[in-house]
């Protein structure tokens, strides 16, 4: 199976190294050139534990240099980028190519359908971690880790099969399920968990959980989330926001801080509008109050803001 990641950071280049590792032929495509020379040059450099490996992987920084079409292609940019990417991605896109997005939050999977259309997309949510050491070198966490893959009508189909196999084969533990949309929902309240407060406090998780009144917020948070997931008729595992908020912190150490608070602490956009925005957006759709995720959104766009040459800044 010829499979090419769109974006390929930390996760994208756990997820590729490990799939090549187990047979696939894996193209990582990303614009951070001297990431893809290294690879190119030495091979990807995966460190697991304290023992590292090399995969082998091709790299490109555009996907015309692919030179032909992929039997998967994954989505791993970040979720403002989605649209630009997988138009970009458009040399690589055959008639038989399945897209998929294992990206955090909701959205991605409406605009992968409006570009290439809903037949060919399929959603997938991954616990799989991932940290970029270096240029092509990565530090990666897959054993025990669950990636979760399905089809958006709840269908068990062949190519779902496909590749669940292809990613069990290789050491990624994947399951197919026939309710995608809510494992997606599930994993977006364990993101509202710390996501947006990190992000506006700059706390790692050992201040989040160190600080009762933040632990509340995050229950106030994850509350909303599931409120209007199950308003809206999906089925989720998670009811209880304690849950989310214990999942979010399972394995990971004081000193972990959340890509969101990763983005503003490198002067980057966050995800903000894919993660609480998602519960905001769909409140709306509802006409369901969501004050405390609101309030997140307003306040991370406002430390965005803060960084531009906004009208009397000092």
């Amino acid at each position: 199976m010829r499979i090419c990641f769109v974006g390929a950071g930390a996760l994208g280049s756990t997820i590729g190294g490990t799939l090549a590792r187990g047979g696939a032929d894996v193209w990582l495509i990303d614009p951070f050139r001297a990431h893809v020379e290294a690879i190119n040059a030495h091979g990807l450099r995966m460190l697991e534990g304290d023992v590292e490996s090399i995969a082998k992987v091709t790299a490109c920084t555009s996907a015309a240099e692919v030179g032909g079409v992929a039997d998967l292609v994954i989505v791993l940019v970040k979720s403002y980028h989605t649209r630009d990417a997988i138009r970009a991605a458009a040399p690589i896109i055959g008639p038989q190519t399945v897209v998929m997005s294992l990206q955090n939050g909701l959205g991605h999977e409406e605009i992968l359908s409006e570009e290439v259309g809903g037949g060919r997309v399929l959603a997938g949510k991954t616990y799989v971690g991932g940290v970029l050491l270096g240029s092509g070198f990565v530090r990666s966490g897959v054993i025990g880790k669950e990636t979760i893959i399905g089809e958006l009508d709840g269908r068990v189909t062949v190519r779902a099969q496909r590749i669940a196999e292809t990613f069990n084969r290789a050491g990624i533990l994947t399951l197919l399920s026939d309710n995608i949309t809510g494992t997606m929902w599930d994993k977006l309240f364990i993101n509202v968990a710390g996501g947006g407060i990190t992000a506006i406090t700059g706390l790692t998780y050992g201040g989040l959980y160190s600080l009762p009144a933040l632990e509340e917020c995050a229950l106030a948070a994850i509350s909303e989330g599931i409120t209007v997931a199950q308003a809206a008729g999906v089925k989720v595992s998670i009811t209880d926001p304690r849950r989310a908020w214990t999942m979010a912190s399972a394995g990971l150490p004081p000193e972990f801080k959340t890509s969101m608070l990763q983005s503003l602490q490198s002067g980057n956009l966050t995800e903000v509008d894919y993660i609480h925005g998602s519960v905001v957006r769909w409140g709306a759709k509802l006409n369901m109050p969501t004050p405390v995720n609101s309030t997140i959104v307003a306040l991370v766009k406002g430390l965005e803001y803060a960084r531009t040459d906004y009208p009397g800044k000092a």
